[in-house]
């Protein structure tokens, strides 16, 4: 199964790939010569994958579909457990108090990465105390409104919205989530007033849609396209660079108006950062054959995710440059860190 890198994560994971290759280290050619299996911690009695968030969204069966071939390859047990709160620094925080033998691995989305920009006291430093292993893969975003909305483009919203600032709204998975980021940077680049209304979650989000309460909201692909499927949802653009082959007269954004807006919902896996270099690499060398497999990537893309599998040193690379663009998102905003 091929596995192709997402346009939006291409450009900022080019020069580490690069550079992997050229010294001749990369960890994801080593994976590539053989997808055996390879012994990751020699003593591991159980792997434990914490995810911050609830059971149901990617990043729980993302994690459940690796868990499971990993205890089926590494001969031992391999559990997920959900561990929500507060933007999933909680699960974080779970994840740095293990043991940093490569046995406790935390799934993240880029909540990980907004976190910063929201918390004002954090109990860890997003960026060093963690070790990459691997980015999963990423996906779009739909920009839907009610099935009645009197919006049938994304140029008609954006007009009615500078027509009457203030007026229209829009509805996120709570205040600091990656639906909350990916509206706000629409708002700024359409230059918009549109009023934010946090919920309890995409689904909660999307609820709200459908029952036409608020005027649009920014939901991940996998999460609104059977609405949008049922007629319960309208969408109006896609947040990728190109169209998707399932929806291929839904626009993407940039061809709707936005000529440089593109948004990625993007899943890897970290390790706490005093976790083995050689372990490290045997854990992503171990997960990126797993994700090649047919029923675990061929999973992810029939959910939107296009998967990737990309090394340690790129995924580093998109953790940074996704940290830089939220804290500028955040700025912009004005979104007060609690």
């Amino acid at each position: 199964m091929s596995t192709p890198t997402h346009p939006f994560l291409s450009r900022v994971l080019k020069s580490a790939l690069l550079g992997c290759f050229i010294l001749g280290g990369s960890s994801v050619a080593m994976a590539a010569d053989s997808d055996a299996p390879v012994q990751v911690v020699s003593n591991a009695s159980t792997y434990r994958f914490i995810v911050g968030f609830g059971a149901g969204g990617i990043p729980d069966l993302g994690a459940r579909l690796i868990a499971e071939k990993l205890a089926e390859r590494q001969g031992v047990p391999a559990v997920v457990i959900n561990r929500p709160g507060v933007g999933g620094t909680m699960a974080a925080q779970d994840v740095l108090a293990a043991p940093a033998d490569g046995t406790t691995i935390l799934s993240v989305t880029p909540a990980h990465a907004t976190a910063p920009a929201i918390y004002r006291e954090m109990r860890y430093d997003t960026l060093n105390d963690f070790a990459p292993v691997t980015l999963i893969g990423d996906g779009p975003a739909l920009l839907v409104v009610p099935s009645d909305s009197a919006y049938a483009t994304l140029e008609d919203l954006i007009d009615a919205a500078r027509a009457n600032p203030g007026g229209l709204d829009y509805s996120s998975a709570g205040v600091g989530s990656s639906t909350h980021f990916a509206a706000e940077l629409l708002k700024q680049q359409a230059d918009i007033d549109v009023l934010h209304i946090p919920y309890r979650g995409v689904s909660e989000a999307l609820t709200e849609v459908m029952a036409s309460r608020v005027d649009f909201t920014m939901a991940p692909y996998v999460a609104a396209v059977e609405y949008v499927k049922e007629g319960r949802v309208r969408a109006l653009a896609v947040t990728s660079r190109e169209r998707v082959e399932e929806m291929p007269d839904l626009p993407t954004a940039m061809e709707a108006g936005l000529p440089d807006y593109e948004w990625a919902f993007w899943y890897g896996l970290l390790v706490p950062a005093q976790t083995p270099d050689e372990t490290v690499q045997r854990l992503h060398q171990e997960t990126a054959a797993i994700l090649r497999l047919p029923d675990v990537g061929g999973r992810l893309e029939e959910m939107g995710v296009t998967v990737s599998a990309d090394s340690p040193e790129a995924f580093q690379q998109l953790l940074e440059a996704e940290y830089e663009k939220f804290k500028q998102i955040a700025e912009e905003a004005n979104i007060v860190p609690e």
